[in-house]
């Protein structure tokens, strides 16, 4: 990799290392009890951070490639969490979701701003930046 992709991999990696302690000053700062989803989500982004680490001490994107498929998933579930909190013809699937229903949100920033949105966000920025990257190897080797 050069110096442009070793940035975009070491991006990946803070955005994951952001959203990762974002999430903890929720729960753990906050005293947010996750619902059921926002675990799902909390298990797509956490072994990012080793992923996307690892990648960036080894100076090789191919040792994230899982990582691409984690965002991925996430993009979707991240997705479907924030239409369940939005949507009121979904809203009444969020309340079967456990003990805390997936449409209550805790916080709301600009009146569409929820923990799931951040997520998604996070989600796309690396999914995104990963396949930037995927595009730009495969033409120069070429």
């Amino acid at each position: 990799m050069n110096t442009r992709e070793e940035r975009l991999v070491f991006i990946i990696w803070a955005q994951s290392v952001i959203a990762t302690l974002g999430s903890l000053f929720y729960s753990e700062g906050m005293g947010f009890v996750p619902c059921e989803l926002c675990w799902f989500q909390r298990i797509l982004m956490y072994p990012l951070v080793i992923i996307y680490g690892y990648a960036v001490y080894k100076k090789d994107i191919r040792y994230a490639y899982p990582g691409l498929l984690l965002s991925g998933i996430g993009i979707l579930v991240s997705t479907y969490h924030y239409l369940v909190q939005q949507l009121p013809g979904l809203q009444e699937a969020g309340q079967g979701c456990g003990i805390i229903p997936c449409n209550m949100k805790y916080v709301e920033f600009l009146g569409f701003i929820t923990i799931p949105f951040q997520a998604l966000i996070a989600f796309l920025v690396i999914f995104s930046i990963h396949i930037v990257l995927i595009i730009k190897q495969r033409r120069e080797s070429n």
